[in-house]
């Protein structure tokens, strides 16, 4: 493809109010998207491009309770459109940092981080099994979507905490959130990409 991922968004993407989060914008896939042209036939599917429910709800909980990331440096781990990330930069983090394996979804998080004026680090490549970043707090929205994924970012979370990192999860209970391992702290009831609605934590 001759077009920048970056210029293929501007081009191609709408640009909306993400649900449930009506001060964040970001660039929206739609039917219209043409999103096979910009992923041709990448292992990646373009997560990015669509409001999942464990990011909305994270993004959601540090709107409503900015308190929990204030001052603090945070990772968003496997950022997808950067939703979680912006949320966390508009509840007063003092570095957000945003990692992603898809380069199409960085430079989404690139776009969006500037549509809503905050600014974002980002990292490309895979962060989990390597060493533990310089962060206060884990932010993971939606990353046990499946069985090999879950096995992988499960260990480094904990890893993570017994470092002393805080770790926040916002999923829809997927079949492999281990859920014996974690503390609920909200629940929302939210859309899902997919099936409509549900109710994330």
């Amino acid at each position: 493809m001759s077009v920048s991922p970056d210029d293929f968004i501007r081009s191609n993407l709408r640009i909306e109010p993400a649900r449930l989060l009506p001060t964040i914008r970001l660039y929206t896939a739609h039917p219209g998207s043409r999103l096979s042209q910009l992923v041709g036939d990448a292992e990646v599917p373009p997560y990015w491009a669509y409001g999942w429910a464990g990011g909305t709800v994270l993004a959601r909980h540090m709107l409503d309770r900015p308190e929990v990331v204030r001052g603090s440096h945070v990772l968003d781990l496997g950022c997808g459109s950067g939703v979680v990330g912006i949320a966390a930069a508009k509840a007063g983090a003092v570095r957000v940092t945003a990692s992603d394996i898809d380069a199409n979804a960085l430079a989404a998080t690139r776009l969006n981080a500037a549509l809503n004026e905050v600014e974002i680090d980002i990292v490309e490549g895979d962060l989990i099994g390597g060493l533990l970043p310089e962060v206060d707090i884990v932010l993971v929205g939606d990353l046990f979507y499946d069985r090999d994924t879950a096995a992988r970012v499960l260990p480094w979370l904990q890893a993570c905490r017994a470092a002393g990192k805080t770790i926040l999860i916002g999923d829809p209970f997927r079949a492999h959130l281990p859920q014996d391992s974690l503390r609920r702290v909200a629940d929302y009831e939210v859309p899902d990409f997919g099936s409509g609605s549900g109710r994330a934590g």
